[in-house]
């Protein structure tokens, strides 16, 4: 039997379409399957606890990645397998690794039950799939999921554009800051810092390639660190990330480990697979091979 949880908000409503062309599809298959919905925050948790009671082999999201997130951090080490059918505003995650953005072939993906190990970034408390932004970038999220043109630009199927709206908005007030890092053991001091991405994917803000040589089952996390400029140079680095063209800029740092630490000299928004989570100073390792996908 297939258990499928299901946001139909994602997406402005794209997550409830797509449930519907996928349900009609295992009807059609005459395939058992048992649906939830979320009906809040944290309630996928709460579903992926129920449902792990019952002996499923897999638990599939519809859904994006702050849905995929929560159900992620329940089937860590657990022999249970995750499904994904994109139907976010950014699907960063299914990107990285290679689900169909169309839902009926994710499903034939599924299906065929092809099973992959996947590294998470360990952050305490909170496991991440794809990217762990400290300072711009977790302030960014933070005004995203505030702001009320994320669901315009869902609308039009434009989602990406809501981090490039958030960023000029925050940049307006936003400073960069002093930050001590701490990598496999080594000490490190970078000034004026903008934001620090902790990497165990490349993409994230539904598209930004911020560490183009990050991967999932390397068992590695990877930084990119954006310090020293001027906000006009931020702007002009900006577009520039979106392609993962970067990386040979003098003022961005680029560094691969398997643990560390980063404080700053004021609070920082930090955020984890685009949900705001925390502020610095935080401390994430990186789980090798933590969960099971489909």
């Amino acid at each position: 039997m297939f258990a499928f949880i299901i946001n139909k908000t994602s997406g402005n409503g794209k997550g409830h379409r797509v449930w519907k062309r996928v349900e009609k599809i295992l009807e059609q298959e005459d395939l058992p399957f048992v649906a939830r919905f979320t009906e809040g925050p944290q309630h996928a948790q709460e579903i992926v606890k129920d449902l792990s009671r019952k002996n499923l082999k897999t638990i599939i999201v519809v859904g994006g990645d702050g849905t995929i997130h929560e159900v992620a951090n329940e089937l860590a080490y657990k022999n249970i397998s995750l499904g994904i059918i994109p139907a976010g505003s950014g699907n960063d995650f299914a990107r990285c690794i290679g689900v169909p953005m169309n839902p009926l072939k994710a499903l034939e993906r599924i299906i065929a039950n092809e099973k992959k190990q996947v590294d998470l970034l360990h952050l305490g408390h909170q496991y991440c799939l794809t990217v762990t932004g400290i300072g711009l970038d977790g302030q960014i999220a933070k005004n995203v999921n505030d702001g009320a043109y994320k669901k315009f630009f869902n609308q039009l199927r434009l989602g990406g554009l809501s981090y490039v709206v958030s960023l000029l908005e925050t940049l307006r007030d936003y400073k960069p800051t002093n930050v001590q890092i701490t990598i496999d053991g080594v000490d490190m001091t970078f000034s004026n810092v903008w934001l620090v991405a902790v990497a165990n994917a490349p993409n994230y803000g539904g598209g930004i390639t911020i560490c183009p040589d990050a991967s999932y089952n390397d068992g590695f996390l990877n930084l990119c660190i954006v310090h020293g400029i001027k906000k006009w140079e931020l702007l002009r680095l900006f577009p520039k990330a979106y392609r993962g063209k970067h990386t040979t800029e003098k003022n961005v740092t680029f560094l691969q480990g398997k643990e560390v630490q980063v404080s700053s000299g004021n609070s920082i928004m930090v955020h984890s697979d685009g949900e705001q989570m925390t502020v610095s100073p935080i401390h994430i390792r990186i789980k090798k091979d933590a969960l099971q996908v489909v």
